[in-house]
């Protein structure tokens, strides 16, 4: 039998305001196996530490039993110590004492005691069969993919690249930019967004270390971290890249005009288009789905025109295929459609137009040349309410949570169209400011103070047109107490931001999880913000929850750095503790092969014997496999079966 100790942690008053631990400790020290007991206030303090290293060196210890938090917390800090007081990490064991039992039973001492005994006896049976292992090792292929080109994308691709390691930029639209490039100005310093934005852009597409793939997408994803397999699919542009010299002689004689994606459908493009004058790559797209120059070609008037002859009309997709130590998922965001909103007219109101469009109308590359201007009648409105929370906190029609810029965006909108039209009046509907972000506060101040723009605290309740035309509004000012009726000319609606267009379907095939909205789920939400559980996937931007564009940026270069910090060794290590097969108990049935939620597990030939085959890399050590082998052959190390049982027996006895 080895030689146990166990220490068991005040934890402060977490533990020891509702668990007697000196009547722990006495118990647990007549306990088969534990050579050692005893109890200190912080195990996890540098003091506490270095008891237990001199402990085990001194009691001459096989085994530790550390009764304290929960592992998620300090597995890692009492294993490294168990490896540099040269006992195997894997002979160390937490029991939960804490969140498991103490923070449970505040109410009842003498049960508390008697549970936090039982579970300790339980860790205790587990620690004496425990094996020692040793991680397992797998080189690193250091080249990170990167999805979305955003400015999350962007800057997470140029800090991982500047760190020496090779990146795949992947954006599925015809250039990157995101949403950013959209933008008019910025809160709270009003900067130009293209002029902060585009030395960024451009540095990207001159990086020795970034290979740009847009108008692309992720296919498939197979492998682990470290080495996992990707297949892009290049979408044809039906424009050959190098070839194109952007004289836009191509766009002079199309004849077919389309919705531009980039000014959210205020204005036209043609069928071949440059999405912006900054768009990177610089070059033009062929619209197939409006250009009527296909199967068989109708016109081809952009080929007659092209000197440089850069129109291919033959041109097929393409499949890459790469591998990649590390994947940065930056899939960004898009607006809650003002379709969903029926008390808003469901988007059918010219005037009525969400943040984006707004922001179009105020750029000076937008479609009206940075004049706010009707889109039913082209004139200037001398009136503009701007609602708040359209579609956020809204637990009962459409989502619960905030979408945390929306009331920062809204005051920027209110400030820029008082600079714009100076005798316009602007009104805000808000429920509640919030401007949690350093100089946001005194911006919104300097919106109401300054650019005299009025907030009602109250929610719109309804918008209409009557018989002159004019938007109606009808709200509530809840701190007069009384209805509210205003008769404007334009509606601005700050929409609540949701996951972007196809962010599902893509988290899917990356095998990651995320919340009920499609918000990508972070490994821990205060201590591991921009990793997500699954190994080797890391999060930035507005994939995981809303956010602005400093927090954006600085989850982006987070991300970046946990890449860099996984290239920086030659070889990963996992986790030992995986399902193994017994091949002599193995039937072959190949159950367990499609229950793995890793892909871990496939059927091999083995002496003319079909046995299941795990990979360990892969392999999470789930159990799913363990329930369902019929024979009984998978087993998962140091979590055995008569570990189980000998675990069940402790709590029993």
């Amino acid at each position: 039998m080895k030689r146990i100790g166990v220490f068991v942690c005040w934890c402060g008053s977490n533990i020891a305001e509702t668990v007697d631990v000196k009547k722990v400790v006495e118990v647990i020290k007549k306990y088969p196996g534990v050579a050692h007991a005893e109890d200190y206030i912080f195990v996890c303090s540098n003091p506490g530490q270095k008891l237990v290293q001199e402990t085990i060196k001194e009691k001459r210890l096989d085994s530790l039993v550390i009764a304290c938090c929960s592992p998620t917390l300090h597995e890692t800090t009492f294993r490294d110590l168990s490896r540099l007081t040269g006992l195997n990490p894997y002979q160390c064991e937490i029991a939960n004492i804490r969140e498991q039992c103490s923070w449970v039973h505040k109410d009842n001492k003498e049960e508390a005691t008697r549970k936090a005994i039982k579970i300790i006896r339980t860790i205790v049976e587990k620690a004496n069969q425990n094996e020692s292992l040793e991680p397992i090792s797998t080189p690193v292929t250091r080249q990170a993919l990167v999805i979305g080109g955003g400015i999350a994308g962007i800057q997470a691709s140029l800090d991982i690249a500047n760190a020496g390691y090779e990146v795949l930029l992947v954006e599925r639209n015809p250039s990157i930019g995101g949403h950013m490039i959209q933008l008019s100005e910025t809160f709270p310093t009003l900067d130009c967004s293209q002029c902060i934005l585009t030395p960024k852009m451009v540095e990207v597409s001159r990086h020795p270390k970034i290979r740009v793939l847009a108008y692309s997408e992720v296919q498939e994803i197979s492998g682990y971290v470290g080495n996992f397999n990707v297949k892009i699919l290049k979408k044809p542009r039906y424009v050959i890249e190098d070839k194109c010299n952007l004289c836009g002689k191509c766009v002079d004689v199309c004849p077919v005009a389309a919705p531009s994606e980039f000014d959210n459908n205020l204005a036209a493009r043609k069928a071949i288009y440059l999405p912006f004058p900054q768009a990177i790559p610089a070059t033009y797209t062929i619209d197939i789905e409006h250009c009527p120059g296909f199967l068989p070609i109708a016109c081809g008037k952009c080929a007659d025109v092209c000197e440089p002859q850069a129109i291919d009309f033959d041109m097929r997709p393409e499949i890459i295929e790469e591998k990649v130590g590390a994947i940065v998922v930056a899939t960004g965001y898009d607006l809650y459609s003002p379709k969903n909103i029926g008390e808003y007219g469901n988007g059918k109101y010219e005037d009525v137009m969400d943040g984006m469009q707004f922001e179009r109308l105020l750029s000076a590359t937008g479609p009206t040349g940075g004049e706010v201007r009707r889109l039913s009648d082209n004139k200037v409105p001398k009136r503009v309410v701007f609602v708040s929370c359209v579609g956020s906190r809204d637990t009962e029609h459409h989502l619960p949570y905030c979408s945390k810029i929306c009331c920062m965006y809204m005051a920027k909108h209110a400030m820029l169209y008082k600079h714009k039209v100076p005798d316009g009046e602007a009104i805000v509907f808000y429920i509640d400011t919030r401007a949690g972000g350093k100089g946001y506060e005194e911006f919104v101040t300097r919106t109401q103070e300054e650019d005299k723009v009025i907030y009602i605290r109250g929610k719109a309740s309804k918008i209409f047109k009557n018989g002159n035309g004019k938007l109606i509004v009808w709200g509530a000012d809840t701190l007069l107490g009384k209805q509210v009726e205003v008769e404007c000319d334009m509606v601005v609606l700050s929409m609540a931001m949701v996951p972007s267009n196809g962010a599902k379907d893509l988290i899917s095939k990356l095998k990651i999880p995320s919340d009920a909205y499609g918000f990508v789920n972070e490994a821990h939400p205060k201590l591991r913000p921009v990793e997500s559980i699954s190994a080797g996937f890391y999060l930035a931007g507005c994939t995981q929850a809303p956010k602005d564009i400093p927090e954006t940026v600085a989850q982006a270069s987070g991300a970046a750095s946990k890449v860099t910090d996984l290239f920086a060794e030659e070889e990963l290590k996992h986790e030992p503790i995986v399902a193994a097969v017994d091949e002599d108990l193995c039937s072959g049935c190949g159950i367990c092969v499609p229950l793995c939620p890793y892909d871990a597990r496939e059927l091999e030939i083995k002496d003319e014997k079909r046995i299941a085959k795990v990979n360990e890399i892969l392999c999470e050590g789930c159990g799913s496999c363990i329930s369902a082998c019929p024979s009984a052959a998978v087993q998962q190390r140091n979590f055995k079966d008569n570990q189980i049982f000998k675990m069940v027996d402790a709590i029993l006895s």
